[in-house]
Order: C-alpha cells, then sequence, then structure tokens
C-alpha cells in the first residue's frame, strides 16, 4: 500500500461478528486469562488491543515493523535515553525543544555526558563523535531555528562510531520524511502534534526496524508506566487519517507567509526551509516532499504586544494542529534554557515561531499582517 492508503487502512482490523469498520476502543485495565482463546492479555500497563493497532499503523508509515507508543512525547524521548550507560556520550543538535534540553540537563546525575553541536556542519558533527559516543540525537527541521541536517550523512557518521542515531521527527512527521529510510535508527514522534493534529490529546512514539531496540523500549515503557490509556490510543489513531491532506494544506499556507514575511518592513529575518534563502534549502528537495509549516521571524517590534493583537493565531505553545498558533520560545517553549545557551544558538528575545493551521491563507496572512504593523 502507498502512504496515504497505510495511514486510513493500518491497523484498522475489522471486528470479528460485527463488522465495524472502526475498531472498538479498549479501555479495560486487566483482562480474563480463561475468556481469551488462545490467552494473550495480561494487563493495559504491557498490552492494550487499540494501543497495538495505533503502534501498526505508525510502524506502517516508515516501512517498519515496530512501534512503541508512550504517554507523550517527552515519555517518548525518557525511553530512548534509556538505552545509555553511565560514562556514555550523547551528542545533541545544539537548536532543540526546550523540554529535551531540559531532559538532557538530568542525565548528568546518571554520568552521561551531553554535548551539543551544529549538526548542520557534517564536519563539527563528526569531530564531536568521540569513543565514548552511544548516541546521536538530531533534530530536522530543528526547535525553534527550522535549520536542517542531513540525515543520511548524520547516519553514516554515527554508524561509523556505533552510536544510535536518534531523529526527532516531530516538526516534518513521516508525511514530509521518513528518518529510517535515510539510515536513522530511531525516529522519535510528539504525536501530540502533526500526527494527532487536533490539539486534543497527549502522545508521543518511537519507530524502529531493529527488534532489540523494540524490545528495550517496550520493556522501559511497561515497568516505568508511562502508557497511553486506549482512549488515547484511538484519537491519535483517528487523527493520523487526515495527516497527509492536513499538512499539504499546513505547508501552502506556511509557503505563502513566509513570502508574506519576507516582504513586510517589521521582520528583520525569516526562517522557512521552503525559502531559497534557507542555507540548507537543497536538503528539502534532497529528505524531505515538502518544507513543512512551522515558520520563525526576528520581529523588530514587542513580541509580547504582537502576540497580544493576533486574532487568528493564537498565542499558545505546542504545533502541529488544525488551529493556527504563534509563540516567543525565549518567553514560552525555551524558558527552560539557560539565557546565554539560548542566545548563543540564536534563540533570542526577537525570534517569533509560528505553527500554520488550516485555515484560509489569506485571513491568516491578513491577520499576521495587521499585527505586525501595530508597533508602527
Amino acid at each position: 500500500m502507498r502512504f496515504d492508503t497505510r495511514l486510513v487502512h493500518s491497523g484498522q482490523r475489522s471486528t470479528p461478528g460485527s463488522g465495524d469498520i472502526v475498531p472498538p476502543v479498549h479501555i479495560a485495565t486487566t483482562y480474563d486469562r480463561f475468556a481469551q482463546d488462545p490467552p494473550r492479555l495480561f494487563y493495559s500497563r504491557g498490552e492494550n488491543p487499540t494501543r497495538e493497532a495505533l503502534e501498526e499503523c505508525l510502524a506502517a508509515l516508515e516501512d517498519s515493523p515496530y512501534c512503541a507508543v508512550f504517554s507523550s512525547g517527552q515519555a517518548a524521548a525518557t525511553a530512548a535515553l534509556s538505552l545509555l550507560s553511565p560514562g556514555q556520550r550523547l551528542v545533541s543538535s545544539h537548536d532543540i525543544y526546550g523540554g529535551t534540553y531540559a531532559l538532557f540537563e538530568s542525565l548528568a546525575r546518571y554520568g552521561i555526558r551531553v554535548d551539543y553541536v551544529d549538526s548542520t556542519d557534517p564536519a563539527e558533527l563528526r569531530q564531536a563523535l568521540v569513543a565514548d559516543t552511544a548516541m546521536v540525537w538530531v533534530e530536522t527541521p530543528s526547535n525553534p531555528l527550522l535549520e536542517l541536517t542531513d540525515l543520511a550523512e548524520a547516519a553514516e557518521l554515527a554508524r561509523e562510531r556505533g552510536a544510535v542515531l536518534v531523529v526527532d521527527n516531530t516538526f516534518a512527521s513521516p508525511a514530509l520524511q521518513r528518518p529510517l529510510d535515510l539510515g536513522a535508527d530511531v525516529s522519535l514522534y510528539s504525536t501530540t502534534k502533526f500526527i494527532a493534529g487536533h490539539a486534543d490529546v497527549l502522545g508521543g512514539a518511537l519507530v524502529c526496524r531493529d527488534a532489540d531496540l523494540h524490545r528495550r523500549f517496550v520493556e522501559h515503557r511497561t515497568v516505568t508506566g508511562g502508557v497511553p490509556g486506549g482512549l488515547d490510543c484511538y484519537m491519535v489513531h483517528r487523527g493520523v487519517k487526515t495527516l497527509s491532506l492536513r499538512v499539504a494544506r499546513q505547508t501552502a499556507t506556511a509557503q505563502a507567509l513566509a513570502d508574506a514575511l519576507c516582504a513586510s518592513t517589521a521582520v528583520c529575518e525569516v526562517k522557512y526551509p521552503g525559502l531559497r534563502a534557507h542555507p540548507q534549502h537543497h536538503l528539502v528537495g534532497a529528505q524531505m516532499s515538502g518544507p513543512g509549516s512551522m515558520v520563525s521571524f526576528r520581529y523588530l517590534g514587542d513580541p509580547e504586544k504582537l502576540m497580544a493583537r493576533t486574532e487568528l493565531f493564537a498565542c499558545a505553545v505546542s504545533l502541529g494542529g488544525v488551529r493556527s498558533l504563534i509563540e516567543c520560545p525565549a518567553l514560552m517553549t525555551h524558558r527552560p534554557v539557560p539565557r546565554a545557551t539560548r542566545i548563543a544558538a540564536g534563540i533570542t528575545d526577537d525570534l517569533i515561531r509560528l505553527s500554520v493551521g488550516i485555515e484560509d491563507p489569506a485571513d491568516l496572512i491578513e491577520d499576521l499582517q495587521c499585527a505586525l504593523e501595530g508597533d508602527r
């Protein structure tokens, strides 16, 4: 099956005896062993049919046999980091989600060192991969600067060192980029974002092709309890069916917004991979099927006043939903990152991040243009 067909059909088994085209939601916490033929389900922290259906679907989207879903993207990231042992090193993109940075900072107490590098520079990445490097962590497009890392090259460098390459693919989603096909070992998602797509359910996922990695992720989830319930899994699975439709609309609108921002005298820089001026624009065609729907820019006025003036863009964190959002990373999503670290990475107080929804493009452009001119 092709990608869009998998979105609709993967993990959608018919219910015996009823013919439901939508599988029922399993919310039971435990199972009668003697009522099962054959006995398979034990306790829902370990097994749940609705969760397994979602995992089958997400795995199929990357031509993978394995997926483990979690209660949130942070829970998924924690499970990925459980592969590391004291004395090992993690090399990460310097531009990452603030929650991921906070999670990495906690690793020091376990004797794990984290080094941050410009992963868009292969020479810098190669130099950072010293003998005790066990994991490479890449966000591409990155949050919030929308930098792109060459995944095929990063995979080759990680493989040479014997390190696991984890790619946070949340900003692209499997609709635009499939890291496993490019050599990554693990694709990480906050399914809260584009995959579920409606800002109404939390979730995370780790997709891989290695049976041992998958086993370790599932064991970690079962022991630590970072499991999503049946209803949450159902909502994520329902949302993913329209992923391609939503992302196509969002991407087209984001391109129009980026072009409009480039023409605004209230903006001094626009960061969007779909612009030819973007330093890694060539990677959009090489490893992505589109530049995505996240746009960042530097505003010459007061960011808080700007965010208060938009009517269609809600001032809120998160991203990837059907409604457009606006935020200032330094004040919101990246507040946990020390100021000096933020500024060194380019996350300054004037940086604004947009998550573009599915509203009419003309309305969004008008709303943003009116807000931008408010200080002038």
